[in-house]
């Protein structure tokens, strides 16, 4: 039985005791957290697939799991379709609901469709947090990480803080739910929720939809949280209603004297419009500020502007005008079924008229995979992220606000505050009349076979589907030379890159390792490999090294190419996690200066690794750098649990005989 602190009596406190299983609620200590729902999507969800074969498991043991086909759904080739027919046959082996391409973003159709105040959720996507707009426990993590909750393990994460965030007033003409999350980046950045849960309350909330919510609680992730939670309350029981699944919802609440770790609250009246400029989230400025801008594309859409307001609003504003010559507008429903309500109330039809590009249902240009934008052309997107080269074009300018601002801008042709426009037009803030009840379309859900007819699928695996590689335990010294050193605020979209060219090879490893770190060091896959078989190489970063996207191919295609440490100034929560789970020693500077007096192609040399890495063993250990004749101080945030693993060369190694054998 896992021990119980004195609860602070928030949403978050009480969502985590009643998931615990494992440690104790003290933040900073690893608990073990049981899972009741996991998702997974088609970018990651190969590699999760896998995993789970490699473990034994004959059934999934959540309450219910799902798998979507929302990223990779531009087929230029066969490799997608081989891809999707995997995942489908998966699905059906392991009951997995299967949600097939063009139905749906993965976050938004199981907020839908699947999500339960109360439940606890893990998921192969960062983005996973928007869940907690439900009051749900909804948690990003590796796709190891999901393949091993789907098998009935726990999921295991430090106790974050609880961050307070009191809300207050209400969001003026023309500001929405964007410009909240934005305006918590303008003050915090990107590393600003490292180690803490956002928790979302006050008299502010009653004047925020469910959907409304979801576009907060989705980019909690760029904040780096370790997730975000708001109440289950009539704002919930209304979106469950529409949905037809009203008998689902649960009060959760938080108790009258809930205390938080941390405290801070947000005047919603006193919100303008914002924009985070290239090439971070956390690069925000108000919208005036850079007025006037040229663009050449506005995108809306994506899993952080899902909900049919969200472009119903557009749809509104651009009826009976033109977008500007040269501006690409697009329109990416998150949905099949917020299409089907646009459709039904002539919003589609006020899009196209107006010259909108209208897509089809999935993430698309959000991970790269189409709408590339001009080099040298400002593309305006309703999006999360805008890490370098992420769009797809290698030297991009993208900026991430709201619709209200993208539309006002494609509008104008130029960067332009929906102030300012509606005031020169003289147009009044369209007053929306969504309907109550939303379509629900569950035609492309597939659910999981019963038992005895899962047994009989074969997986369908196509020739671009390669097989886990081998994971050698960690050996007891490291003797390798850095092949890269890194600065600050390094993503996962460049260590493994995203776009068209790229994801279509997610579950080809040996094929994509050859991307790894090319926008950093064109050279690096080619030199890392040389050095694989002589005692493979190390990389020594900045801060927030592995910030972004929870895609665990960061830190497998890293160990395929003979990774065996990282030492850094600090961590991203989930590539840190990714990098323990396979294999790779994740270390961090005692002295943060001592990144300065390391330069790439020094000899780094680390002794003793297999007991310094025992259960009782201190954290702390040392670098000596045979090149200039110094030594460094560092050490390991490592749970024992995560020190086997490390040593054994990773967790499937780590644990898949007794997974197998207890799994079937």
């Amino acid at each position: 039985m896992a021990a119980r602190q004195n609860s602070g009596g928030t949403v978050a406190h009480r969502l985590i005791e009643e998931h615990l299983v494992e440690g104790r609620a003290v933040p900073g200590e690893e608990i073990g957290l049981r899972i009741d729902q996991t998702l997974a999507q088609d970018a990651t969800g190969t590699l999760v697939m896998q995993e789970v074969e490699a473990l034994g498991l004959d059934r999934v043991r959540t309450e219910v799991s799902v798998q979507y086909v929302d990223h990779n759904i531009l087929q230029a080739d066969e490799r997608n379709a081989e891809d999707h027919a995997f995942l489908r046959s998966a699905a059906r082996r392991y009951g997995i609901w299967y949600s097939k391409p063009g139905n749906g973003v993965s976050h938004p159709t199981h907020m839908q469709h699947f999500g339960v105040p109360g439940r606890s959720l893990a998921g192969s996507d960062s983005h996973t947090c928007a869940a907690g707009s439900l009051g749900m426990l909804a948690i990003g993590v590796g796709g190891l990480e999901v393949a091993l909750a789907m098998a009935g393990r726990p999921l295991y994460v430090r106790m974050p803080q609880i961050w307070g965030i009191r809300l207050t007033g209400a969001l003026p003409d023309w500001v929405s739910a964007k410009d909240v999350i934005l305006e918590l980046l303008r003050r915090h950045g990107v590393k600003g929720g490292v180690g803490r849960v956002l928790e979302y309350h006050g008299p502010g909330l009653a004047h925020l939809s469910a959907m409304d919510r979801h576009v907060i609680a989705n980019m909690g992730a760029e904040l780096g949280a370790t997730t975000s939670v708001f109440p289950a309350d009539d704002a919930v029981r209304d979106f469950l209603r529409a949905g037809g699944r009203e008998d689902d919802f649960r009060e959760v609440a938080a108790a009258s004297d809930a205390r938080y770790d941390l405290d801070e609250e947000i005047d919603l009246s006193a919100i303008q419009p914002l924009i985070a400029r290239p090439t971070s989230p956390g690069n925000v400025v108000p919208v005036r500020e850079v007025a006037g801008e040229p663009i050449g594309q506005a995108v809306i859409g994506s899993s952080a502007n899902p909900g049919l307001r969200d472009f119903a609003i557009a749809a509104a504003m651009v009826q009976d005008r033109q977008t500007a010559p040269g501006v690409s507008f697009d329109v990416n429903p998150t949905s099949r079924e917020i299409l089907q309500d646009l459709t039904r109330s002539g919003a589609t039809f006020d899009l196209i008229a107006a010259g909108a590009r209208l897509h089809q249902s999935g993430c698309l240009g959000c991970i790269g995979m189409g709408q590339a934008p001009a080099v040298g052309h400002n593309s305006l997107r309703t999006f999360p992220r805008n890490f370098p080269g992420r769009s797809g074009t290698e030297d991009d300018a993208i900026w991430l606000c709201s619709p209200e601002t993208a539309t006002a801008s494609a509008l104008t042709g130029t960067i332009t505050d929906p102030r300012d426009w509606a005031a020169e037009h003289e147009v009044p803030y369209p007053r929306l009349d969504l309907p109550e009840q939303a379509q629900v379309n569950t035609a492309m859900l597939e659910p999981p076979p019963p038992p005895d007819e899962a047994m009989t699928v074969r997986l369908e695996r196509g020739p671009n589907i390669s097989a886990l590689p081998d994971l050698d335990p960690l050996p007891d010294t490291l003797d390798a030379p850095v092949l890269l050193k890194a600065d600050d605020d390094v993503s996962t979209d460049e260590i493994s890159p995203a776009g068209a060219r790229v994801l279509p090879y997610r579950s080809n490893l040996p094929k994509l390792a050859g991307f790894t770190l090319t926008r950093l060091d064109p050279d690096y896959p080619g030199r890392a490999a040389e050095l694989r078989e002589h005692g493979g190489h190390i990389i020594v970063a900045g801060e927030n090294w592995g910030q972004g996207s929870s895609r665990e191919h960061a830190a497998l295609t890293l160990r395929h190419l003979g990774l065996h440490a990282v030492i850094a100034k600090s961590y991203a929560r989930i590539h840190w996690q990714n990098l323990a789970n396979f294999g790779v020693l994740p270390l961090e500077f005692d002295d943060p200066a001592d990144h300065d007096r390391i330069t790439s192609g020094d000899r780094l040399r680390i002794e003793d690794l297999h007991t310094a890495l025992t259960a009782d063993a201190p954290p702390t250990l040392t670098v000596r750098n045979k090149t200039r004749s110094q030594e460094y101080r560092v050490h390991h945030h490592l749970s024992t649990r995560q020190r086997q693993a490390v040593l054994a060369g990773g967790v499937i190694p780590a644990v898949a005989r007794p997974t197998h054998e207890a799994l079937t």
